[in-house]
């Protein structure tokens, strides 16, 4: 995955936004919703890694499945996992772990910001 598709599948999500919000380390993009972060990554980085939330037993799983999944940098380890994409995790997985770190923080949101985002968790099951 290289950098443009990483910054694209994070903000593929409706109401998705990315910011530069550290001072310090204004080449950190941090992908947002509700204004609550959900991704991590600095783009330029070699190799490209991207911080994303993660249900603990879940994260767990997946760090111990795949090397290149680690606790989150600098992040609350329980529940955020760092994926360095160097190619040993694929593509297909990093975008659902986008997505389920997307959605984690969206089910988080109130009800009201949720529908703004018509948002499939919210939608009646068929």
């Amino acid at each position: 995955m290289t950098p443009d598709e990483l910054k694209d599948a994070c903000l593929a999500f409706n109401g998705a936004t990315e910011e530069f919000p550290f001072p310090r380390h204004p080449e950190v993009s941090v992908f947002k919703v509700g204004g609550k972060i959900f991704a991590l990554s600095q783009l330029t980085d070699k190799p490209l890694t991207v911080s994303l939330k993660c249900e603990p037993e879940l994260a767990l799983r997946l760090r111990a499945k795949y090397p290149a999944i680690v606790g989150g940098y600098h992040l609350n380890k329980r529940h955020w996992n760092t994926v360095t994409l160097d190619g040993t995790v694929a593509d297909d997985l990093v975008r659902d772990m986008i997505e389920d770190s997307y959605d984690l923080i969206v089910a988080a949101l109130p009800k009201m910001e949720r529908l703004k985002l018509d948002w499939p968790g919210d939608r009646p099951a068929p």
